[in-house]
């Protein structure tokens, strides 16, 4: 089965990449380009920064830019990271963190011609996590905190099995460190929008994609998506969008009017166009709910029952969200709307906890004959609460009680921010990339010159 599904999807590509040549022509100004790192690179003034396209670019339903084209630019300027700083001294982290400013300048083609542009700045850059449809809920209440639980267990066992777990170790070893260095993690992206128009020159088809069969998975590991559906529906389509404004369960509004832009050009099977770049989905905001304190996560619904397509009447249609980008890890219900993934609010708590009571383990009769275990023990209690800076303390001499104390404040933090703190809100950055899946118009094909 998993290999028909690879051959299928090889299969569904091929004509895709038989038209990866780009024509050449003029990317419009406020073109967004959402941009990705794929090394870490230092926190510093003037770093050089090289970047790569996250989603291929069309103008005027021509590919202009192909996925993974480099983009290079600096940081220009380093801003205080004030939340994190504070999150970080209450934590015995003293490092003064930063947000690095990145001013992109140009683009770097397959042959190695540079292309100049300008940009604004961008400063908010953060890991992209793709939020996914879940499949359907089995079984009843019982069921489904188990597979909360299990989602939740995953996800720790993956810290510890995951790609790159020896540089996760080393950031955890520097978290406990009252000052570090601090860099600007693999994976960051920005999404930014170009100031003024560009000419670019056609390029040649890139080398053809191999795809390979997926690996095996593992039982702890989450399992992979629901296989696209509109991959064997030629009724429907699979919409890519970017939402025109920002929307969150902060500030948004139950009824508020929302668009998202097509940012790619859906062909029919005969090549001509059937949704052209540039039209525009229109919805509403369906429900908005703040965070709230406790871990109550914040609550954002919407949905698209409108396109519009230039120089036509604005048909109505039915959607369901599929797939979006988010500086937040979440995930899509099996309805298409957007949730707070499960967070893991036990083990942290409980481990610092049990770290914290270590110093009062200690036999009064033998503390004198075992300094040194008693310091150990202090040690351990110091550590949970204020990392490196709490084990000076407690192995400067300090009572038991007040390692302890210094442990259980830890532990109480890990349990404020856990329990008591507000949960988590759900947002969606202007420009974040959208997958819609809609039902067609029935229409009269569009011929690609005939919407000009």
């Amino acid at each position: 089965m998993i290999c028909k599904s690879a051959l299928a999807i090889a299969l569904s590509l091929l004509p895709c990449a038989a038209l990866c040549q780009t024509e050449g022509g003029t990317l419009p100004a406020e073109t967004p380009l959402a941009l990705r790192i794929d090394e870490h690179l230092p926190m510093r003034n003037g770093q050089r920064v090289r970047a790569q396209l996250i989603y291929p670019v069309y103008g005027n339903d021509k590919l202009l830019l192909p996925k993974d084209t480099v983009v290079t630019g600096s940081v220009v300027e380093l801003r205080s990271d004030r939340s994190r700083r504070i999150r970080a001294v209450m934590g015995g982290d003293f490092t003064p963190f930063h947000k690095p400013v990145v001013r992109f300048t140009n683009f770097v083609l397959t042959d190695g011609t540079s292309i100049p542009f300008a940009s604004g700045d961008a400063a908010e850059g953060a890991p992209i996590f793709r939020a996914v449809l879940s499949p359907p809920a089995k079984g009843g209440f019982l069921r489904r905190q188990f597979d909360g639980i299990l989602s939740v267990a995953r996800s720790d066992v993956a810290i510890f099995t995951g790609p790159e777990k020896a540089d996760r170790f080393v950031q955890f070893i520097y978290t406990q460190i009252p000052y570090h260095p601090q860099r600007i993690d693999k994976g960051t992206a920005w999404t930014i929008e170009i100031s003024h128009s560009v000419e670019l020159p056609a390029e040649p088809a890139p080398p053809a994609v191999v795809v390979a069969a997926p690996p095996k998975r593992h039982f702890w590991e989450d399992p992979l998506p629901p296989a696209d559906p509109a991959s064997a529906d030629t009724a429907s389509w699979i919409v890519q969008a970017n939402l025109d404004e920002s929307i969150s369960s902060e500030t948004s509004k139950d009824g508020q009017a929302i668009e998202a832009i097509v940012a790619e050009p859906i062909f029919n099977p005969d090549r001509t166009i059937a949704v052209p770049q540039g039209s525009t989905l229109i919805g509403t905001v369906t429900r908005a709910k703040p965070a709230r304190k406790f871990g109550r996560t914040g609550v954002l619904t919407f949905n698209f029952d409108q396109l519009h397509v230039p120089h036509e009447e604005t048909r109505t249609v039915e959607t369901r969200l599929t797939g979006a980008d988010s500086a937040r890890d979440i995930a899509l219900t099996s309805e298409g709307q957007p949730k707070s993934k499960p967070q893991d609010k036990i083990s942290l708590p409980i481990l610092l906890a049990l770290m914290a009571s270590r110093p009062l383990d200690q036999d009064e009769g033998k503390n004198l004959a075992g300094g040194g275990n008693s310091l150990g023990k202090n040690a351990v209690g110091g550590a949970a609460g204020l990392g490196l800076v709490g084990t000076v303390i407690s192995l400067t001499g300090i009572s038991p009680n007040a390692a302890a104390g210094i442990g259980y404040y830890g532990a109480a933090r890990a349990f404020y921010y856990r329990w008591i703190a507000k949960g988590q809100k759900i947002d969606f950055a202007k420009n974040t990339r959208i997958i819609v899946e809609t039902t067609p118009r029935r229409s009269a094909p569009m011929k690609p010159d005939s919407q000009h």
